[in-house]
C-alpha cells in the first residue's frame, strides 16, 4: 500500500490547505479494523469535514439517509418511507429556478451500491482510497490541474453543483475540480474562497510526484513574470 502520510505531506506542503486531504473508499461489505460511524449529519458530505480531523471511520448506507441528494450520487436507494425526499428537495431547486429537472439524469453517479463508505484522512487511510478530496484556494486548484494534467490524470472537468458528483467523476474520468455548492458549503463549513479537487485514488502518487515538478515551474515562472512586467510597462 502507498505512503499516504508522505503523499499527504507533499499535498500539504504544495498546496497549503484550509483543512487535511481526505480519503474516501466505496466497500462491498463493512471493513474489518475500522470503527463504524455512530451518529447523525445531515448531508453526505459531512463526513469529509469529519474525517479530516478525526480517526478513520465507515459508514453503512443509513448514515446517508438525510442526504438524498448524496444518497442518489452514492448510489444509495433511500427507503421507501423516505424515497419521496429526493423528489421532494429537487422539486424545490427546480421551483426556485436552482436546477432544471432535465439536468438529474445527466448527474454522474457511482456505478454500484456500496454496503460502506470508509472515510479517512489521507495519512491515516486504511485502505486504498478510491477518491481523495482536496478543499483549497485557487491556486491549489490550479496546481493540482496542471499536476494532473501533466501527469495524463485529468478529466479536464470543473463540476458545478452538486459537488458531491465529483466524486463518482473523478473515479471514472481522472482528476475533477468542483466549484462546490451552497449545500456543502453549509454543511461542511468550508472557506468561501476554497474549492475541491477531487483526485482518483490510483493516480495519486502520479499527481503528487508531477506536482513537485509544477510547484518548481511555477516558481521560477513567478520569477520570470516579476522581473518581465516592469520591463514591459516601460516600453513605450
Amino acid at each position: 500500500m502507498a505512503n499516504y502520510k508522505d503523499l499527504e505531506a507533499a499535498l500539504t506542503f504544495a498546496l497549503k490547505p484550509g483543512r487535511a486531504p481526505v480519503a474516501v473508499t466505496f466497500c462491498n461489505s463493512e471493513p474489518k479494523g475500522v470503527r463504524k460511524f455512530m451518529g447523525q449529519v445531515p448531508s453526505g458530505c459531512s463526513f469529509w469535514k469529519l474525517a479530516a480531523s478525526s480517526p478513520a471511520f465507515y459508514t453503512v448506507p443509513s448514515d446517508h439517509y438525510n442526504c438524498p441528494i448524496g444518497s442518489y450520487t452514492h448510489n444509495i436507494a433511500l427507503p421507501k418511507e423516505r424515497e419521496h425526499e429526493l423528489g421532494d428537495v429537487l422539486g424545490f431547486m427546480s421551483q426556485i429556478g436552482y436546477v432544471k429537472m432535465e439536468e438529474v439524469p445527466q448527474i454522474p453517479r457511482w456505478a454500484k451500491a456500496p454496503a460502506a463508505v470508509v472515510y479517512a484522512r489521507l495519512g491515516e487511510a486504511p485502505l486504498p482510497p478510491d477518491v481523495v478530496i482536496v478543499a483549497g484556494n485557487a491556486r491549489a486548484a490550479m496546481l493540482l490541474g496542471e499536476a494532473s494534467g501533466s501527469a495524463g490524470k485529468s478529466s479536464g472537468m470543473t463540476l458545478p453543483r452538486p459537488t458531491c458528483m465529483a466524486i463518482p467523476a473523478a473515479f471514472a474520468k481522472g482528476t475533477t475540480l468542483s466549484l462546490a455548492c451552497i449545500g456543502n458549503r453549509v454543511y461542511t463549513e468550508v472557506s468561501d474562497n476554497d474549492i475541491y479537487a477531487f483526485i482518483r485514488g490510483s493516480d495519486l502518487e502520479a499527481v503528487v510526484g508531477a506536482l513537485g515538478k509544477i510547484l518548481e515551474a511555477n516558481q521560477q515562472l513567478t520569477s520570470y513574470h516579476q522581473e518581465r512586467k516592469p520591463k514591459l510597462l516601460q516600453i513605450r
